[in-house]
């Protein structure tokens, strides 16, 4: 498989307006998700943006830039974009907001493609770690079945502990995706569930295709707010 690793990046963030540029550790942040996705030994890395600014750092952290149109509702739309013509089967989404983001975690998304030659999506979940993510509607929660594949994602608590205490999974947000998939996913219709809970993989399942999830000890932290880039800053420290 040749494996393609497109890193999307966009400057207007509604919490965080500049996120990818804001610094970590001295450096702007989508350098650090540059070096994680390079570290991974996959195979080209790329940054998929609409800002020349974006697209310097990148170039300056050695990784082709491709600019996109800025109309991109997400960021499979915008790689689906700038990998047409690009000569790849697999390309994986490391979202820029990632610089935390383990190498080993960008190699076992892809993992699955290898035993299904049919499958057109994967991701990965880890257990639970905090009790009190499960209400947390900023951590997004999913249930797979016993063939390792999606059943759905939610901001909601899922399984619902009716009774008991359950075994929730967290989504770790980071994809992969046959690239055939990829250039047909921007073409299915927006569904209910993707809109209001602003997931959009549950686009995917909702047409009928698979997304398979591997389950492991993954590491990875989002930084949405100020807030989560001191928490990075602290963690990135704490590491080196």
């Amino acid at each position: 498989m040749k494996i393609a690793i497109g890193i999307p990046a966009r400057m207007g963030s509604t919490r965080f307006p500049g996120k990818p540029l804001a610094l970590l550790a001295g450096c702007p942040m989508i350098e650090h998700v540059i070096e994680k996705a390079l570290a991974s030994g996959l195979g080209e890395v790329f940054v998929a943006t609409d800002d020349a600014r974006i697209a310097e750092v990148a170039k300056q952290a050695g990784v082709r830039a491709c600019i996109t149109r800025p109309d991109h509702p997400n960021g499979s739309n915008r790689l689906a974009e700038a990998v047409a013509d690009m000569d790849c089967d697999i390309v994986v989404n490391v979202q820029g907001d990632e610089p935390l983001i383990d190498p080993a975690a960008i190699r076992a998304v892809v993992e699955p493609f290898r035993n299904d030659a049919f499958l057109p999506m994967a991701t990965l979940a880890h257990p639970l770690r905090n009790p009190e993510d499960l209400h947390d509607p900023n951590v997004v929660k999913l249930v797979s079945n016993a063939k390792g594949r999606a059943m759905y994602f939610s901001r909601a608590p899922i399984p619902y502990p009716r009774s008991g205490t359950v075994t929730a999974l967290q989504h770790v947000g980071l994809y992969a995706y046959r690239k055939e998939f990829l250039l047909i996913y921007p073409q299915l219709t927006p569904c209910e569930s993707e809109q209001v809970e602003q997931l959009e993989q549950l686009r995917v399942l909702h047409h009928g295709y698979d997304i398979a999830v591997s389950v492991g000890d993954f590491h990875c932290i989002g930084v949405d707010t100020q807030a989560d880039l001191a928490r990075a800053e602290t963690l990135l420290a704490a590491s080196s």
